[in-house]
């Protein structure tokens, strides 16, 4: 088996695009940090990420929880094919590392590696936002992440350290071999009335904390409502 390795490297300032004039919601004014650029050279990583990278959503993106988000670059594949976009590419989910063998089904909460001279762990999935939605002009786009599942993670830094892309991540620790990403999907968006396993999720104590509110918010009978997330102002 082939180590999990770090194809690239991306970092990435906060701007406003669009026209808050234009009729077309998909041309409306937007701010964003998801336009990012690959980065070549060493580069030191913080324990709320990568230096010099912005996120404009302070409240849902970025963080300690959320300093790294990776994506598998096999997904870009699949994305092309189903959306007819041969433009959609890697970087364009707005990600600061894309990753090569590794993916939802072998990647699991609390997974501890060595990157670089630092120390990074699997915090949670990402939970789809109406943002690539905007970026790539798809309205459901989000909705279409999660129930494919490919959805990517985020990794929280343990050790600060500089990085760089195009090495292997070295796994040092486990300790959630049975809480991979696919199967926090899995509980999160299908099985719902699961409120067994929902608890056993919950109880993930390196889950991030956000995740363990909503999934106990479920089992209080409190299930989140999604459209602001996956539709925001893209939808009318």
């Amino acid at each position: 088996m082939n180590e999990p390795f770090v194809h690239k490297v991306f970092t990435g300032k906060v701007k406003r695009l669009g026209d808050p004039n234009a009729k077309d919601v998909f041309e409306r004014e937007w701010e964003t940090g998801m336009f990012k650029g690959e980065v070549d050279e060493q580069i030191w990583l913080t324990k709320t990420g990568l230096k010099g990278d912005e996120v404009a959503d302070k409240k849902n993106h970025g963080g300690p929880e959320k300093a790294l988000f990776a994506y598998p670059v096999g997904h870009y594949a699949s994305w092309k094919e189903e959306l007819n976009n041969e433009s959609i590419d890697i970087g364009a989910m707005g990600e600061n590392l894309a990753v090569l063998e590794m993916d939802e089904f072998s990647v699991c909460i609390g997974d501890t590696y060595q990157f670089g001279d630092a120390v990074i762990q699997v915090s949670q999935p990402r939970r789809p936002c109406w943002k690539p939605a905007r970026r790539l002009r798809v309205l459901d786009f989000a909705l279409r992440t999660q129930e494919s599942g490919r959805t990517g993670w985020y990794f929280r830094v343990l050790k600060e350290g500089h990085i760089i892309s195009g090495i292997d991540l070295e796994l040092l620790e486990r300790p959630y071999p049975e809480w991979t990403i696919a199967a926090c999907n899995e509980v999160l968006y299908f099985r719902k009335d699961d409120l067994r396993a929902a608890s056993e999720l919950a109880s993930c104590s390196l889950l991030a904390e956000n995740w363990q509110r909503t999934l106990k918010n479920r089992l209080l009978g409190r299930e989140s409502i999604i459209d602001k997330r996956v539709f925001g102002p893209n939808k009318q």
